[in-house]
C-alpha cells in the first residue's frame, strides 16, 4: 500500500515554501504601497464607476475625462469581454454625488452616449471597509473555534480528540495564508484588489478546508473503531487512500466550472474566481497533505514544542 503520510516533512517544507513567498510578496507591497495588499474601494474611501457606452470608447478619452476633473490616476478596466466592449468600469478616490453625475455627463457627451439602466455609480467610506474586515476576521474565529470544539465533542471517544481539531484549524490557517499571498503576488504582478468579494472567496475557502479535513479525519476515526491494534500511522494512511477519491472528485468539478469562469467571465470577477480557485486547490491539498501528516507526527511526538 502506497504510503502517502510517510512523506509528511516534505509536505511541510513546500507549505512553508508556499507561504513564505506569500509573506515575501507582503513584505514587497507594503515596503512599495505602504499596505500587504491593494485595497479596492470596499475598503477605502473611494468611489466606482460603472458604465455602459452605447458606441465603442477609448481607454485614453475616459481618462482624459477624468483628469479634468482633477482625478490624476483612475483605475479604467473594460469588463464587458468581446460579448460586450462596451461595459468599462473606473475606480477613483471618494467623489461627490454631484461630482459624480457631473463625470457621467461629460463622459455622455466627450466620449459616447451613456445607458442610463446599466450604469452605477458606489461609493464607500473607510469606516465601511474597516466594519467589513472587522465582521470577517470575527466570523473566522468563530467558526475555528466553534470547529475546534465541535471535533472535540465528536471524537470524544478517540485518544487525543483535542489534537484533531486542532489540526483542521491549523489547515485551515494554512489555506487562508495562501490565498493573502496569492493576492499579494497578483496585486503586485496585476494590479489585483483586496474587496469585499475576497472576503467572500476567504470564508468559503476555509468552509471547504474544514469540510474536506473532517471528512478525512472521521474516516480515521472509523477505522480505529475496526482495527485498534494497527500501527496508527498505518491506519491513517489506509483512510486517507480510502477517501481521496472523493475530495479529488468533489474539489475537481467545481474547479472545472471555476476554470471556465476565469477563462469566459468578464474581467471583474476575475479576481474573486481566481482567489477562490487557489484556495479549493490550497484545501484539497491541506486536508490530505497537512492536516493529516500533522496528526501523524503530533502522535509520535514528532513535534518538540507540542
Amino acid at each position: 500500500m502506497f504510503n502517502l503520510v510517510q512523506r509528511r516533512r516534505f509536505y511541510f517544507l513546500l507549505s512553508g515554501g508556499l507561504i513564505g513567498v506569500g509573506i515575501v510578496a507582503m513584505i514587497i507591497s507594503l515596503v512599495t504601497t505602504g499596505l500587504p495588499f491593494r485595497l479596492g474601494v470596499d475598503f477605502r474611501s473611494g468611489t466606482r464607476f460603472e458604465v455602459q457606452f452605447l458606441e465603442p470608447a477609448s481607454e485614453t478619452v475616459i481618462r482624459e475625462v477624468f483628469n479634468d476633473f482633477g482625478i490624476s490616476n483612475p483605475n479604467v478596466t473594460s469588463i464587458g469581454g468581446e460579448v460586450s466592449p462596451n461595459i468599462w468600469q473606473i475606480r477613483t478616490e471618494f467623489v461627490t454625488a454631484e461630482e459624480a453625475q457631473a463625470i457621467e455627463e461629460a463622459l455622455s457627451t466627450r466620449v459616447a452616449p451613456l445607458d442610463p439602466e446599466a450604469t452605477s455609480v458606489q461609493s464607500v467610506s473607510p469606516a465601511v471597509g474597516a466594519e467589513v474586515t472587522r465582521a470577517a476576521f470575527v466570523a473566522v474565529t468563530i467558526a475555528a473555534v466553534a470547529v475546534l470544539f465541535y471535533i472535540m465533542f465528536t471524537f470524544r471517544q478517540v485518544q487525543n480528540s483535542v489534537r484533531y481539531g486542532a489540526c483542521a484549524v491549523i489547515a485551515m490557517l494554512h489555506d487562508l495564508l495562501i490565498i493573502f499571498g496569492f493576492i499579494a503576488i497578483m496585486g503586485l504582478v496585476a494590479g489585483w484588489e483586496v474587496d469585499a468579494l475576497f472576503l467572500t472567496a476567504a470564508l468559503t475557502v476555509a468552509g471547504f478546508s474544514l469540510q474536506d479535513t473532517i471528512v478525512v479525519f472521521d474516516r480515521i476515526r472509523e477505522n480505529s473503531r475496526k482495527r485498534p491494534h494497527d500501527d496508527f500511522e498505518l491506519l491513517v494512511n489506509r483512510s486517507v487512500l480510502e477517501t481521496i477519491h472523493r475530495s479529488l472528485a468533489t474539489q475537481l468539478n467545481a474547479m472545472f466550472v471555476l476554470v471556465a469562469i476565469l477563462l469566459f467571465g468578464g474581467a471583474s470577477i476575475r479576481p474573486f474566481i481566481g482567489v477562490l480557485f487557489v484556495g479549493l486547490l490550497s484545501g484539497t491539498y491541506s486536508s490530505i497533505f497537512n492536516a493529516v501528516p500533522l496528526l501523524v507526527a503530533w502522535e509520535k511526538e514528532e513535534i518538540p514544542f507540542l
